[in-house]
């Protein structure tokens, strides 16, 4: 669930910055299916750091115990 949620945040961001204004009308579908992957890629990078890091806050606690 969370693999989704950031692959969403991601997919949303990156329409944000417009990459398709730097390429010719003709590769629009390639540019199209750039954006997906680079949000898939992106999405869920962030997603496995942001479970490891709360598995390792969640395991400090037996560190300081």
């Amino acid at each position: 669930m969370s693999h989704l949620m950031f692959i969403g945040i991601a997919f949303w961001a990156i329409q944000g910055l417009r990459i398709d204004r730097f390429f010719p009308q003709s590769n629009q579908q390639r540019i199209k299916a750039l954006i997906v992957m680079l949000a898939i890629l992106l999405g869920y990078t962030s997603s496995a750091f942001f479970l490891n890091f709360m598995d390792n806050i969640r395991n400090l606690v037996f560190l300081v115990k």
